[in-house]
């Protein structure tokens, strides 16, 4: 099924046996994903610094011990995993919010076949549904 921006909440796909989305539902998992995604850039913006702190420092650090070094350069690389964690988070809630603009939410990107409103209630994220989630899993 698909469905443009203009046709609202009803339009949006659900598994048989489900109840149609309702405006204040769609509202409600936008409003959810929009407030991650502004936890998630505050969370970036303060990592980067942190980060771009522990650079600076590593001058200041040439005289450590073996392992005073090994221990900043694991919490450096912890930060950027974070980082990396956070921009991927930040991305997959901006992807979510563009579907529901683009009338696309609920609908899994490799069958066609609606996500399942319970499931994007639990994981407003998911692209997939459960059986090719499942699929992807296992290769």
């Amino acid at each position: 099924m698909t469905a443009t921006a203009h046709s609202g909440a009803a339009a949006l796909p659900v598994r048989p046996g489900e109840r149609r989305w309702t405006e204040a539902e769609v509202a409600k998992i936008r409003e959810q994903l929009q407030a991650e995604g502004a936890a998630l850039r505050t969370e970036i913006d303060r990592a980067e610094s942190d980060i771009a702190d522990r650079l600076g420092d590593a001058i200041g650090d040439a005289g450590d011990d073996q392992a005073d070094a090994g221990a900043k350069t694991f919490e450096r690389e912890h930060e950027l995993a974070m980082t990396h964690n956070a921009r991927e988070l930040l991305a997959q809630n901006e992807r979510a919010v563009a579907r529901i603009d683009a009338g696309t939410y609920g609908t899994c990107e490799s069958c066609g076949e609606a996500i399942g409103k319970a499931r994007l209630q639990a994981f407003p994220r998911a692209t997939l549904c459960v059986r090719c989630k499942q699929r992807e899993e296992r290769r």
